[in-house]
């Protein structure tokens, strides 16, 4: 019987974030178990896997993808005293129903929030590749709306996790409001990064920025780092959404209003893809000294989140 929770702090935190082989080795760590006793244990349940395989697994080197490899996995959470689907899920998100790897492109965070040709040529000046190696476990987002109700700034403390070695950059994107003029976007490197180089697109109103990290991550490696947007170029603001390709930790958005441009309703909501009817609408409540309006999701899924607002 799996157990309710893991053992380790570590463990549950990769569990809920992933990636995968990473899970999959600190809970083989977690619960002393060699590869051939996992084998021997697996066998018991009728699942017939090669510990090169499962190596390949913990590595990283290849990924549970088809359906015999996928039911091994479900196994290796009863072998591991894991939870019911926790590592089932890093490969099989809820409601996906493919491999985090087979899921369309459309997905990613790039084509959830800006036209995807744009930012691929972007990507492609800044030599990025399409997986930078990262992934998000706690992002902290503040908003600024200025008195001609306009995106002023947004400020992000992003906490990452290395799934692979070497990394030692991030490239963040910023889609402005229409009308946006990327050539007066300023980007600020605020805490444990430097700024590298800024590309941006005026057709699609998006700015991509290099944020360069002191140190190259190994894999399973942590890095908490800060960077400001500042805008103003663009229309009026009427919502604030950010989109996720990955299930993982929290997420805090909070948008502040000046004084002399107050909206008369704020809701909260979510999407599972751009086009998509939006669920989960609340009402949020203006705060009156600091008039703002937040939310936080402690274990986002793939899809959207943001808060949009009206004004009179």
């Amino acid at each position: 019987m799996a157990q309710d929770t893991p053992r380790s702090a570590e463990l549950a935190q990769l569990l809920r974030t992933g990636p995968f082989h990473l899970a999959l080795r600190s809970a083989l760590t977690e619960r002393g178990l060699a590869l051939t006793r996992v084998q021997h244990k697996l066998a018991e349940r009728g699942i017939t896997i090669g510990v090169t395989s499962l190596s390949y697994w913990q590595q990283g080197a290849r990924r549970p993808q088809r359906p015999e490899s996928l039911r091994a996995v479900r196994a290796l959470e009863e072998v591991l005293e894991l939870p019911a689907r926790s590592l089932h899920r890093l490969l099989v998100p809820e409601g996906s129903g493919l491999p985090e790897a087979e899921r369309p492109a459309a997905r990613t965070y790039r084509s959830l929030v800006a036209p995807a040709e744009a930012l691929r040529q972007l990507f492609t000046e800044l030599e990025a590749p399409a997986d930078g190696g990262l992934h998000t476990v706690g992002h902290h987002e503040r908003v600024r709306i200025g008195p001609e109700r306009r995106l002023l700034e947004r400020e992000s403390l992003q906490v990452v996790r290395a799934h692979r070695d070497g990394v030692d950059r991030y490239v963040a994107i910023h889609r402005g409001d229409a009308g946006c003029d990327p050539s007066r976007v300023r980007v600020r490197a605020a805490e444990n990064c430097r700024l590298g180089r800024v590309r941006g697109s005026a057709e699609a109103g998006v700015v991509v920025a290099e944020l360069l990290f002191d140190a190259r991550l190994r894999a399973g490696d942590t890095h908490v780092f800060g960077y400001v947007f500042e805008d103003g170029s663009g229309g009026p603001s009427t919502e604030y959404l950010r989109g996720f390709s990955f299930a993982g930790g929290q997420y805090v958005l909070q948008v502040r209003f000046d004084e002399a441009a107050l909206p008369v309703r704020c809701r909260r909501f979510a999407q599972t893809s751009p086009g998509a009817p939006r669920s989960g609408r609340q009402e949020l409540t203006l705060s009156g000294q600091h008039r703002a309006v937040h939310l936080v999701e402690q274990g986002v899924r793939p899809g959207i989140l943001g808060i949009a607002w009206d004004w009179g």
